[in-house]
């Protein structure tokens, strides 16, 4: 059994990175040293960042945002970042990790200024990990997401309808404007 201490931080630059070791368990989106290398692209990345759960010098969870990618819908509205990833290694659940580096992150007032989505598709899920089925998985990240001000969103986005427990999240900041919401929820349904 690990620690049960873990210390949160971020967001974390490319080199803090380098100095650090992934959890053997961090493997849902590719394998720890392929990770790290993906968090550290982030890092250095214009608009990226990087929070992570860390024991000692072991990465035992992490949340990572971004700039939407260039072929995405969502790259058409600079106000707009993405929840790229979460990931808490299996020994470390049930801990509240996720959920402190959320709380963590969102009482910066640094995300104000922005809508900041999440696309959830349940191909990423790891259900058997947490020992849910996907409409179990889909309320838990409901409920994860909903601590931060993350609701769910109508959308057009066919990777989004592909299967009917995939979802939008999105956390619309204090600062965002009127106009730029309507643009959000045009975009949205397609209709720009």
């Amino acid at each position: 059994m690990p620690d049960s201490r873990c210390m949160v931080e971020g967001p974390v630059s490319g080199d803090t990175l380098l100095t650090l070791k992934m959890h053997d368990q961090l493997n849902n989106f590719r394998p720890p040293g392929e990770q790290i290398k993906a968090l550290v692209r982030i890092a250095r990345s214009s608009m990226g960042r990087v929070y992570i759960a860390r024991s000692g010098e072991e990465i035992v969870g992490y949340i990572t945002f971004h700039r939407p990618d260039e072929f995405s819908r969502w790259h058409r509205l600079p106000f707009v970042l993405e929840l790229g990833g979460v990931e808490v290694a299996r020994d470390w659940r049930r801990r509240k990790v996720g959920s402190r580096l959320l709380d963590y992150i969102f009482r910066d007032g640094y995300w104000e200024d922005f809508i900041v989505i999440s696309t959830e598709y349940f191909r990423h899920w790891d259900t058997g990990g947490n020992r849910l089925d996907v409409w179990e998985y889909r309320n838990m990240l409901d409920r994860f997401f909903g601590r931060a001000g993350f609701m769910p969103m109508p959308t057009n986005d066919p990777d989004i309808l592909e299967h009917p427990a995939n979802v939008l999240m999105a956390r619309v900041g204090s600062r965002v404007g009127w106009e730029e919401m309507m643009r959000f929820d045009d975009l949205a349904a397609g209709r720009l």
